[in-house]
């Protein structure tokens, strides 16, 4: 058994999201053709996308192909709204949330993840409890709310009710910073993502978050948890050598938290796949590939089947068993 537990979705056939939520400068979908449409920002390109994003039958087919079983599904982060008014961003997500459990139409094989209006934690909550109620299983987040990281106090509360609902949380980074030295070869992508995911590894746990958040919150991040791994060293010596400004409010090193939280296995080689098994553990690795975007990984768990030093018990954690504990299904 495979388990995916990062994929995307667009739904096809949103309203007019100025006339549904108010504002401008919304995305919306350019269908271009039956087989090719762009994610457009107000009058900007976005992203290509093709029928992977809105139809269930590719798919599956696509799952078929790969021997995926369960596939999770998120939001694509573009269409977050953490920059808008939170009555705006409500109205957002219930649309949102709403066309992707009709996109999947309650097929199986797929776990539908909701998105909230984050900037309001209230507001998230109830479309949380909302969501749960109509059928999505867990919920995906930005890594980031403006300048508020995931130690913010409001974001904490929003993950205390995901951990009392027993709700999993896969944090995805995005709203990467721009400028000329970033805007080029997609360089956001290759550089801040793993930077944004980086920091907010740190952030919950220099800003205290993992010592006041249940042992039961299950969150994943994406891409791997970005550069954690590899620079989880530099963070330990600086955590021991400069403990007046580091430390923050952290009870423990930043060894101690690294069995609070899951990554996935979207670093495409087998050296660093190495590096997250032996850095967080066998048990919090799980199988990712950010289908069906293009810098995803396809055939999806191959750098797991592959890895060369995976034994075959520890392959099936990494490819399933996780995952189920993760989603709460063991």
């Amino acid at each position: 058994m495979t388990v995916d537990v990062h994929t995307h979705l667009v739904p096809k056939g949103w309203p007019d999201l100025a006339a549904a939520c108010g504002g401008e400068g919304w995305p919306w979908l350019r269908v271009d053709s039956e087989r090719a449409a762009m994610i457009m920002v107000g009058e900007t390109e976005f992203r290509p996308v093709g029928p992977q994003a809105w139809d269930t039958a590719v798919r599956r087919a696509d799952m078929d192909a790969d021997g995926i079983d369960l596939q999770v599904v998120s939001p694509t982060p573009v269409f977050f709204g953490y920059d808008r008014p939170a009555a705006q961003a409500v109205k957002l997500a219930r649309i949102f949330n709403d066309r992707t459990l009709e996109t999947l139409a309650g097929d199986e094989r797929f776990v539908p993840f909701c998105q909230v209006p984050l900037q309001d934690p209230d507001a998230a909550c109830a479309e949380l409890d909302r969501c749960l109620d109509a059928g999505h299983v867990g919920v995906e987040i930005g890594n980031h709310v403006g300048d508020k990281d995931l130690d913010d106090a409001g974001i904490v509360a929003f993950l205390k009710h995901c951990a009392e609902t027993g709700t999993p949380v896969l944090v995805h980074p995005w709203d990467m910073p721009g400028g000329p030295r970033l805007d080029r070869w997609m360089a956001r992508w290759l550089t801040g993502m793993p930077a944004e995911t980086h920091l907010s590894i740190i952030a919950m746990i220099l800003g205290g978050a993992f010592d006041v958040l249940p042992e039961s919150l299950r969150i994943c991040f994406a891409h791997g948890g970005g550069s954690f791994a590899f620079w989880l060293g530099r963070l330990e010596n600086a955590w021991n050598r400069r403990a007046d400004i580091v430390r923050g409010c952290s009870e423990h090193p930043p060894s101690h938290y690294l069995d609070r939280f899951f990554v996935d296995t979207v670093v495409f080689e087998s050296a660093p796949l190495r590096l997250l098994v032996d850095t967080l553990g066998e048990d919090r690795v799980l199988v990712g590939s950010d289908y069906p975007y293009p810098l995803g990984e396809r055939p999806v768990g191959e750098v797991v089947r592959k890895s060369g030093f995976l034994t075959v018990e520890q392959q099936q954690k990494l490819l399933a068993t996780n995952a189920m504990r993760y989603l709460g299904r063991s």
